[in-house]
């Protein structure tokens, strides 16, 4: 992949339908090129406190709000270079900057125990872990990304991003893809990255297939429905305790 530290842009988001997606791609496709790099299997892990603070802030949804994950792209052994990488998210702008690291010293790094990488970007991810402390690999979310650049204007990037799939043990690259699925089948998540406005034929396009941008998080969603599950699961252990109160007491 690209060695490209420091990303800023506006980035959208949209949830389609399988035949919002296939009448889309299809009506546009002309207008597209392939990406450097067309089709990966992005894997992420998403570092986060005991109690999930950094997520619950983001979720709040402020003016401000920024995560620290480790990406890698496709398959990825010990020893082998990883991204580890803070996302920062203020006024709609998102701000991306990152360093390689070695895939199997990410966790140490992070836990303040190792020493690299040594460059200014380094000792900003060096200065966010400290910042909140206790951070440790708390989900890891992968999903396959096709992405595609305009003919016209290569400075916007659109990617579709399916098969979104996540898990809370075993939080590492090198286990490969595995584990719950976010969304349900068929659905596909595409975002437009661009540093300015929108081509008039494109928002004329999305209006046509009434695609709207949405507020949608990976790993929010993902951290919403293990938090749903435990709620319901303590509920549910409410009952029972109260039933066999019950039938002790009756």
């Amino acid at each position: 992949m690209s060695d490209l530290r420091v990303f800023k842009r506006y980035e959208k988001k949209y949830l389609l339908t399988k035949e919002q997606y296939e009448a889309f791609f299809m009506d546009y496709f002309d207008k597209l090129d392939p990406d450097e790099y067309p089709e990966n299997l992005i894997q992420n892990i998403y570092y986060d406190t005991a109690n999930y603070r950094l997520i619950r802030d983001s979720l709040d949804k402020p003016v401000y709000k920024e995560k620290l994950r480790l990406r890698c792209y496709n398959e990825i052994k010990h020893g082998e270079p990883a991204y580890l990488e803070i996302k920062k998210k203020y006024e709609g702008i998102v701000y991306k900057r990152r360093e390689k690291i070695d895939v199997d010293k990410a966790d140490a790094f992070v836990r303040g125990e190792g020493t690299e990488p040594g460059s200014q970007i380094g000792r900003e991810l060096e200065y966010f872990a400290k910042y909140y402390g206790d951070l440790r690999p708390a989900m890891y979310l992968s999903y396959y990304r096709t992405a595609w650049v305009l003919k016209d204007d290569r400075s916007i990037r659109i990617t579709f991003d399916t098969d979104l799939t996540y898990r809370t043990e075993n939080v590492n690259l090198i286990s490969g893809s595995y584990g719950a699925k976010l969304l349900p089948k068929g659905s596909v998540l595409m975002e437009i990255k661009c540093g300015d406005a929108y081509p008039l034929e494109l928002v004329r396009l999305l209006e046509k297939y009434s695609i709207y941008p949405t507020s949608f998080s990976k790993y929010g969603l993902a951290y919403s429905k293990l938090a749903l599950k435990a709620a319901v699961g303590a509920a549910e252990a409410a009952k029972v305790y109260a039933a066999r109160r019950q039938v002790m007491y009756a």
